[in-house]
């Protein structure tokens, strides 16, 4: 399942960074295709599942 994002990224990687005060620009990182990547970062660092990350991130 793609990642669905509204809007900028930049915008919803602020977002995060103020809701999650430990994760860093690498956490955050994200190329084109690796929303699995992405969502394996943060699931390991906020210790929530891939699909709680997905819609958190696709409600922002």
């Amino acid at each position: 399942m793609k990642l669905q994002m509204k809007g900028n990224w930049n915008e919803i990687k602020g977002k995060l960074k103020q809701k999650y005060g430990q994760l860093t620009d690498d956490d955050l990182a994200f190329a084109d295709g690796k929303e699995d990547e992405l969502l394996g970062r943060l699931q390991k660092r906020l210790g929530r599942t891939k699909d709680e990350l997905r819609a958190e991130i696709e409600d922002m």
